[in-house]
């Protein structure tokens, strides 16, 4: 038998007001313990070295290593003795070693027996410097005769060889010696291939 629209609707409304009722009832206890909790510990405060030392015990105080620097340093004597420094001024130099401060006392530096070269070896010499340019060859003519010329000029023969030339002041004999000042006893001859002067005196009979 279906029961009338008005009953049913009221079914609804009650079980929508029982779930929220336990959803309030809930999320009412859930706030209450969360409100309720045990408070906060309160951070560690941090305290300076004197702090730590005023309040800890003695005992423990003394243990540190500055109370050891503390008892070390009451066992030093600040008094000053005089007698102890006399003894020390008192005291000379007395080392078997030279002198530091006296320049008469500087060692005698011993002369070497030998030489450094070795013994029974070869010289040592020193090594010369570079060798001198070769002399240049002697000028193969011969000056056997001259002649005056016209104008009071002299002229001169020469031989080479099997070869006769007749040449002036200034000509150039056999493609390569130079004819200079020309004189009854004797000329002046310039080797054209090493650039050398040479008096070539009057060949004799």
């Amino acid at each position: 038998m279906a029961l009338p629209l008005g009953i049913e609707n009221k079914k609804q409304l009650y079980l929508v007001i029982a779930l929220f009722a336990i959803i309030a009832v809930v999320g009412g206890a859930e706030l209450y313990s969360s409100l309720s909790g045990p408070p906060p510990r309160p951070l560690p405060t941090q305290q300076n070295p004197a702090q730590r030392g005023a309040t800890m015990p003695a005992s423990q105080a003394q243990a540190g290593p500055e109370a050891e620097k503390v008892t070390s340093n009451s066992s030093l004597d600040p008094t000053l003795h005089f007698e102890k420094l006399a003894q020390s001024e008192d005291v000379e130099y007395e080392g078997t070693g030279r002198n530091i401060f006296s320049a008469s006392s500087a060692p005698a530096i011993p002369v070497p027996l030998k030489t450094a070269r070795a013994a029974g070896g070869p010289a040592v010499t020193a090594p010369a410097g570079p060798p001198p340019p070769p002399r240049p060859p002697a000028i193969d003519l011969k000056y056997f005769g001259y002649e005056e010329t016209p104008n009071k000029t002299l002229q001169a023969f020469f031989v080479h060889g099997d070869d006769i030339f007749m040449a002036k002041s200034g000509d150039v004999v056999d493609h390569r010696y130079k004819v200079g000042t020309i004189r009854p006893t004797s000329v002046e001859i310039t080797d054209l291939g090493y650039n050398n002067t040479q008096t070539l005196p009057l060949a004799s009979n």
